[in-house]
């Protein structure tokens, strides 16, 4: 099957969250586990009042389990994930953001995207990344080596407790890993797949980068394999050198703001087996004529591929995306929950946040989902 187009269902929008000072949280990269629930990454925010074991903190990164489906799905506290606090006024804050998931038999990885400096400071951006994982669904967690996870300082970091750090053009500093069915179910060559832009200005951050790695190898980033090109057959090269990295796919130009850190064209990448299809959606940051994010509306766009390593083919955009028709609406980080596409392949839901209403001048960071149909032949 091939996916022809997607069309947004602004009718099934629903809202879990609130508004600043006490917002939720924000990004939402999710993977679909073992035993039927969700992983789900929280940046930025308060989490869920009202749930079992929950302590109302600031928040700067934290991990959450997901259950059910919409219209009422449930989040989970996951006690035994250390916190990771936005301690403003102090020089610990904006140091770790989970973004790129994965949850595989027993363990959960998540990667931590990590800046230069905290984001109040001029040219503040994201340079590397933190691998931590859990080996026993989400009780515990270890840093990439095995030892208890703890938050590096800032000046602690390093290319040797970092998995990324510094690196070629500051690739791979904003992490996806694909999602492949429930317990990566749904992967036949037994690789784990990665993409990240190219860096952090325009020209390289609407370059789509990727890596694979053997699932068994993932906490070994000796063992990581960087997309190097795509062959005639439509086959991919593949190098253990970062140095040889190509680039996978190009977004359009003129989405990459750049007042505030630099912040566009993170994907969520979701393989659709009933179709047998990749999807990708991703989105390209508004700015204002002095480059400030968010000054008019975000680009939305999906792309499918038959393999992870595309080609790429564009079958939806938005130039304004706004998923309720609002105005003042500035959506960011659009993902595909992996545990709720359609078993029939021909419908999935897309999570996002809103940086603020823009007519109310009001930061809006909360859980929003919203049904999305594939037209497919």
């Amino acid at each position: 099957m091939t996916i022809r187009a997607m069309r947004r269902l602004p009718e099934t929008t629903a809202k879990l969250g609130g508004r600043s000072p006490r917002a939720f949280g924000d990004n939402w990269h999710m993977t679909w586990a073992a035993d039927g629930s969700q992983f789900v990454g929280l940046c930025d925010g308060y989490g869920w009042p009202g749930i079992r074991g929950h302590v109302e903190k600031p928040y700067n990164s934290r991990i959450y389990r997901l259950n059910g489906d919409p219209p009422h799905p449930q989040f989970e506290h996951l006690a035994g994930f250390p916190d990771l606090l936005s301690e403003r006024g102090s020089g610990r804050i904006n140091r770790y953001y989970g973004f790129g998931i994965l949850a595989l038999d027993q363990r959960v990885y998540q990667f931590l995207s990590t800046p230069n400096t905290p984001f109040s400071v001029d040219g503040a951006r994201f340079v590397g990344a933190k691998l931590i994982y859990s080996p026993d669904s989400g009780e515990t967690w270890k840093n990439q080596d095995g030892s208890p996870l703890c938050w590096e300082e800032w000046d602690d970091r390093d290319q040797g407790n970092m998995v990324f750090f510094d690196e070629p053009g500051e690739a791979f500093s904003l992490l996806t890993v694909l999602q492949m069915g429930r317990n990566y179910g749904d992967n036949a060559d037994g690789f784990v797949y990665v993409y990240a832009p190219n860096g952090n200005v325009e020209g390289t951050m609407n370059q789509l980068v990727m890596f694979r790695v053997e699932r068994d190898g993932l906490l070994d980033r000796g063992r990581y394999e960087f997309f190097a090109e795509r062959r005639e057959d439509g086959s991919a090269r593949w190098s253990p050198r970062i140095e040889d990295l190509g680039v996978v796919h190009t977004f359009p130009e003129g989405w990459v703001n750049t007042m505030r850190h630099p912040y566009a064209w993170h994907p969520s990448v979701v393989y659709n087996a009933a179709l047998g299809e990749y999807m990708m959606v991703n989105w390209g940051m508004g700015s204002s004529d002095d480059g400030m994010w968010f000054g008019r509306p975000t680009y939305l766009g999906m792309w499918t591929a038959k393999f992870p390593w595309g080609p790429w083919t564009q079958v939806h955009e938005e130039e304004e995306w706004l998923p309720e028709g609002t105005p003042g609406a500035r959506p960011y980080q659009p993902q595909i929950s992996p545990r709720w596409v359609a078993a029939d392949g021909r419908s999935f839901w897309l999570v996002w946040t809103d940086y603020r209403d823009v007519e109310e001048r009001k930061p809006y960071y909360c859980f929003n989902y919203q049904k999305v149909e594939l037209d497919a032949d």
